[in-house]
């Protein structure tokens, strides 16, 4: 799954796809430094201007005159990092292989408490759950965020295709094991 997802991302256009710069990125950056500052998190924009204290009547109120706001504003999310952030691209790394690594081992758990024999069977039971994976997150990112269909669709293709690997390879792992009980 890490080999497909890195050429997914190195080689192909996958990993980029429906992404873009920021037109006049320098004056952006400036007003998001001067007005932000040093904190990092993720921002909704336009937000209701409440604050994390409002109640939540004040938030249902607030709610009510959103359209409003989105109809007159740009809106969009906004992970933040204040300046300084090291470029760690060997925890990166790390950590992107351990969380497929660890996909890839619940996902063989998960096939081998299963009683399907075949080979096909066993891609398919592998390839199904990769697709509910790919879809739990990338379709609600899309629907209420407005991820971009193209990356929308890139990631959801690059998490199929990660799981079809992962079953093809646990499908000749354990029909061996099976064999061999």
């Amino acid at each position: 799954m890490f080999l497909w997802t890195s050429i997914a991302h190195m080689a192909l256009p996958l990993g980029e796809a429906g992404l873009g710069e920021i037109p006049n990125e320098s004056a952006v950056l400036s007003v998001m430094q001067s007005n932000i500052g040093d904190q990092t998190g993720l921002y909704i924009f336009p937000g209701t201007g409440l604050g994390k204290d409002a109640t939540r009547h004040e938030k249902g109120e607030a709610m009510k005159h959103m359209g409003e706001k989105l109809a007159a504003n740009p809106s969009g999310i906004l992970m933040y990092h204040a300046p300084g952030r090291p470029l760690a691209l060997g925890k990166l790394l790390g950590v992107e292989f351990a969380t497929e690594l660890l996909e890839a081992i619940v996902v063989v758990f998960l096939l081998a408490q299963t009683p399907i024999a075949s080979f096909a069977g066993r891609v398919g039971f592998v390839f199904v759950a990769g697709i509910l994976a790919a879809i739990a997150t990338n379709v609600s990112y899309w629907n209420w965020h407005g991820f971009p269909c193209a990356y929308t669709l890139s990631y959801i293709l690059i998490q199929i295709v990660g799981f079809l690997f992962v079953g093809i390879v646990a499908a000749l792992v354990l029909r061996k094991t099976v064999l061999a009980a």
